[in-house]
């Protein structure tokens, strides 16, 4: 007799903690797959300390395959669920396509970045939800400080200085903390020209900083970033974001080229797509995490709205530690679906929380006892190290090294601002060019994000499409340029254009680029729309593609490449594109078709 599959998409707290619990229960009583774009687990609460190079990045990873035994790992973004077929259609790294067969099925997709309908976001402002973006931000933070240092002009100086983060929860409240004492201890050995210091914001429409938690560690937590100068600013959000600056709620005009999104994050589109009853996004499951009338299914994490047995008629909110505890219930009622063990309901109490604010300072209530200062630091960190499932020793070392040494403060550029836009469903991994995402975004959860080569005319040139279309900005927008038809403008952080030597000029062609694409986007056509309890559908048209190139008959799926084509086109620049730059993006660009941007509520 075959033993029972289980498949589990997704490798964040939840999905990680399912699979390992799992790997624990069945011992060889049951095959586990293990679907995830990445090969290592992404401890988030730790990447503002990589973005202010605190950690090195692979601290914050832990290997999959290394620390899930008798766990099955397959690289790929699932792009198709067929709930009464009992398949999952998913795309590998490399663009090729796979199914796997399931008993059992556990969604633990995550979450994305959340975009609402600003003006200018979409095109300026980055997220930090991924490794990549923290990378980006990093370099990016360090570069623009390098060029404030050496400007002589005093507005250039204070906008390229000046770095805005929108959102006071956990995440922006702790990427403009450590952002804050990083730049300082840049600028504290090369002083700049004009005299000015890094200055960091941080809005939120909120009243207060980080609303989530206990007033006192609020008040706690900004007088923290007060002292260490950060501008914090309640009740203003942004309006309008433009390619040097943002405009607020409150009609203050702000000179930046750094924008920050950290406003929140929406369930991953792929629960939308299969057709069942959602809740803001959240697949609505039982308090054993099963999906009501699909015995086969369950979901946990961000992606499912768990009940609150302490407040009844409420959900568990879209956090880390509910997700960590989810994975194990939702990996223990598994196994009892199989006849291993007993199934139980999920209930939690809360042990406290902890925001690291650098240094030695934190805000921490731990079993509800508020604490700040060091001693709330030692707490932050020890809470850190202990829920920590691999590395505990090479962060801590890390640490150490940071409390001695100073940092150090240099641009590596493996990763371009186009490789790593706000509208995209995967932000785990790096946009490259020549390759499209896996899976669209859902319509109106913050456009679609199918654009294979980079919209931004910087870094990279913008390739030529997989399918040998030409390259076009993302979301199915026109080419990058402004509106008078000159070149685009530079992104927020970008130099001018200009050739160098081994860049790739207008015109001619740049050598072939390898990489890998994934995630929670996709190839359009793969996600399938709701209805009759199956989750593939039919391949639709890309937004905004070239109309009139029909698939031939027969042809097998995939991108339809003209005759006089090569068999794999490099990344080639479009006529109207100025030379390659280090971090360039265009103007604000506006739709054609007169609707507004589309995002989340």
């Amino acid at each position: 007799m075959s033993r029972p599959r289980i498949v589990i998409v997704g490798a964040g707290f939840a999905g990680y903690r399912t699979a390992r619990t799992l790997s624990r229960l069945t011992r060889h009583q049951a095959d586990i797959t293990l679907l995830n774009p990445t090969d290592y687990f992404l401890y988030l609460p730790l990447l503002p300390q990589v973005a202010a190079g605190v950690l090195e990045p692979r601290r914050v990873t832990v290997s999959l395959s290394g620390t899930l035994p008798r766990v099955r790992l397959v690289l790929g973004e699932a792009d198709g669920i067929d709930l009464d077929g009992h398949t999952v259609h998913y795309t590998g790294p490399e663009g090729g396509e796979g199914t796997l067969s399931f008993d059992r099925l556990v969604l633990a997709a995550g979450s994305v970045n959340k975009l609402l309908p600003v003006p200018g976001v979409a095109e300026h402002a980055h997220g930090f939800r991924g490794l990549p973006e923290a990378l980006y931000l990093r370099d990016h933070v360090t570069r623009q400080v390098e060029l404030a240092a050496a400007a002589d002009d005093r507005e250039e100086c204070a906008a390229r200085c000046t770095f805005v983060v929108v959102g006071a929860g956990y995440t922006g409240t702790e990427v403009a903390a450590h952002g804050q004492m990083y730049t300082d201890a840049q600028v504290r050995g090369h002083p700049m020209r004009t005299g000015m210091r890094p200055r960091w914001m941080l809005l939120d429409v909120a009243p207060r900083v980080l609303p989530e938690m206990d007033e006192r560690l609020s008040r706690t937590a900004e007088r923290v970033l007060r002292q260490r100068g950060v501008d914090v600013r309640m009740g203003v959000s942004v309006k309008e974001a433009t390619h040097d600056g943002v405009l607020l709620t409150d009609g203050t005009s702000v000179g930046t080229r750094t924008l920050v999104w950290c406003v929140g994050v929406r369930p991953d589109p792929l629960v939308e797509s299969l057709g069942l009853p959602v809740e803001r996004g959240r697949l609505l499951v039982d308090p054993h995490l099963r999906v009501p009338g699909r015995p086969e299914l369950f979901a946990c994490g961000d992606v499912a709205a768990v009940p609150d047995l302490s407040r009844p008629g409420q959900y568990t909110p879209m956090t880390a530690q509910h997700a960590w505890r989810h994975g194990k219930v939702c990996a223990q009622n598994v196994a009892a679906s199989l006849g291993i063990g007993e199934r139980r309901a999920y209930r939690h109490r809360d042990l406290g929380f902890v925001v690291d604010l650098g240094g030695a300072k934190a805000a921490a209530n731990p079993l509800g006892v508020p604490m700040s200062g060091p001693a709330a630091g030692a707490v932050t960190r020890g809470y850190h190290l202990a829920a920590m499932p691999g590395n505990r020793v090479r962060v801590a070392a890390d640490w150490l090294l940071d409390a001695v040494l100073p940092r150090q403060a240099v641009q590596l550029g493996l990763v371009r601002s186009w490789s790593v836009p706000l509208e995209s469903a995967s932000p785990e991994v790096a946009r490259v060019p020549g390759r499209t995402e896996p899976r669209s975004a859902a319509p109106g959860r913050g456009g679609p994000v199918s654009e294979a080569a980079p919209s931004r005319p910087g870094d990279e040139p913008a390739g030529s499409r997989s399918g040998g279309e030409p390259a076009r900005s993302r979301s199915g927008r026109e080419p990058a340029k402004n509106h008078g038809g000159e070149p685009a403008r530079n992104q927020p952080g970008g130099e001018p254009a200009k050739n160098r030597p081994g860049e790739v000029a207008p015109g001619k062609r740049s050598g072939d680029k390898a990489g890998s694409g994934r995630s929670a986007g996709g190839a359009p056509g793969k996600g399938r729309p709701p209805g009759a309890g199956t989750a593939r559908a039919t391949a639709q048209p890309r937004p905004g593609a070239e109309p009139g190139r029909p698939r031939p008959a027969g042809a097998a799926p995939g991108p339809v490449r003209s005759a006089d084509m090569p068999a794999d086109p490099g990344p080639e620049p479009p006529a109207d594109q100025p030379p390659a730059g280090p971090d360039i993006a265009p103007g604000p660009v506006k739709r054609t078709d007169g609707r507004a941007v589309e995002g989340d509520s």
